[in-house]
């Protein structure tokens, strides 16, 4: 016979979710409906018909659909080594390490590496997944304020003589301003102060740089950074993410990164579903360059009109509005139009910074980018009207 008796843990996490609720802040898994600004799929992959018939054949020349066991166990495959080459080269690097996902990737990299000696510099709004990782090594950290590098360079200046090993960690594309750092002046930093540089290409992956090899290509620094992270998730619309970099460092994780080793195999055909969706975004120029025009078209034209978006330079797009209630009735106001639209809220992003993360695709036509942002304008008049209605006398 189960208990009568209230689990004390269960009393007190419905009170902790009650809170929530409260103060609107609660999180719920929901479908998606409408024209879709919440999406991660920048090329529209995930709806490729030939994405679709590569994963059927995938699926058909593979010999098995389950990945057994780690990789180091049953899981491997012949196919994850060639796939780990072809990405490598798409990388520009020496060599590549597939993980189950982003996080995977990040927390197994930083984990591995790291260690409770060494010092580590993260930029301020480095991904959840960065933070984990190094809170998991133990290391040392130092938070620098978000892309500031004069602080970032003081920082580096003041720890030049000290004992261990040196790590900048950031993000290229930061997924909720959609800013980009510069990644050659940290990398220069890096090496006038004798650190090693990690990025997280998460959200430039197959979107920024040489036919989408991201912004440290870009650079023309794969060579030179110690670690470059990709994402499958996303623009490639499959799943999983490299560690890329030198061979030895791949030959390190695959007996340090807990998250691969300790981690069951994805099936072989996922290796098919990247290798095909890779094939694809190498060849997709003409939809990067019209993503990356429209996106820089559309913040500035919000910009123009006293919008807040932030400094965004990529196809990530912050509408800034300050307080919780207020973003979440334009979220709701602007999905009663047909766009698909979330609040994004603290403790996700800083207290006062909630805001509409506007995620656009090559599958978004322009004229519905146009649609949205008036509507984001006559929601605005609309809250001024109102304001202006309950002001005292005098103060409207």
């Amino acid at each position: 016979m189960p208990s009568e008796q209230p689990n004390p843990m269960l009393t007190e996490m419905a009170r902790e979710l009650s809170a929530l609720a409260d103060g609107r802040q609660l999180r719920t898994l929901a479908l998606v409906a409408g024209l879709n600004f919440c999406s991660n799929d920048y090329l529209g992959l995930a709806e490729d018909a030939r994405l679709k018939q590569a994963v059927i054949e995938a699926v058909q020349a593979s010999s098995r659909v389950g990945g057994t066991g780690s990789r180091l166990l049953s899981g491997h495959h012949a196919v994850w080594t060639e796939l780990e080459e072809e990405f490598a080269a798409f990388a520009g690097t020496e060599a590549a390490l597939y993980f189950s996902s982003g996080y995977a990737a990040n927390v197994g990299l930083l984990a591995s590496i790291l260690g409770k000696d060494d010092l580590v510099f993260s930029d301020a709004l480095n991904h959840a997944s960065l933070i984990d990782g190094i809170r998991l090594s133990g290391a040392r950290r130092i938070i620098y304020p978000h892309l500031d590098l004069q602080w970032l360079q003081l920082a580096l200046q003041n720890h030049e003589n000290r004992a261990g090993r040196k790590v900048i960690v950031t993000e290229s594309v930061f997924s909720m301003d959609g800013d980009i750092s510069d990644v050659k002046a940290i990398h220069d930093l890096a090496d006038r102060y004798g650190a090693n540089l990690v990025v997280d290409e998460a959200h430039a992956t197959a979107v920024h740089g040489p036919r989408g090899a991201g912004i440290v290509a870009k650079c023309g620094l794969t060579q030179e950074v110690f670690a470059v992270v990709h994402t499958c998730g996303k623009a490639l619309a499959s799943a999983g993410a490299f560690v890329c970099g030198s061979t030895i460092l791949r030959d390190f994780l695959v007996n340090h990164a807990r998250t691969l080793i300790f981690s069951t195999a994805m099936p072989p055909y996922m290796a098919g579903q990247i290798s095909a969706a890779l094939r694809l975004a190498k060849n997709m120029n003409a939809e990067r360059e019209m993503l990356l025009q429209e996106s820089l078209e559309l913040a500035g034209g919000l910009s123009a009109d006293g919008w807040n978006v932030s400094g965004t330079a990529s196809q990530i797009i912050p509408v800034i509005i300050g307080g919780n209630d207020e973003t979440l009735n334009a979220a709701e106001v602007l999905r009663a139009q047909g766009f698909a639209i979330r609040a994004i809220r603290p403790p996700t992003v800083p207290i006062g910074g909630a805001r509409l993360r506007l995620s656009l695709t090559a599958q978004i036509a322009g004229r519905e980018l146009a649609r949205m942002h008036e509507c984001l304008n006559v929601w605005r008049s609309s809250r001024l009207a109102l304001s202006a209605v309950g002001a005292p006398a005098g103060q409207a």
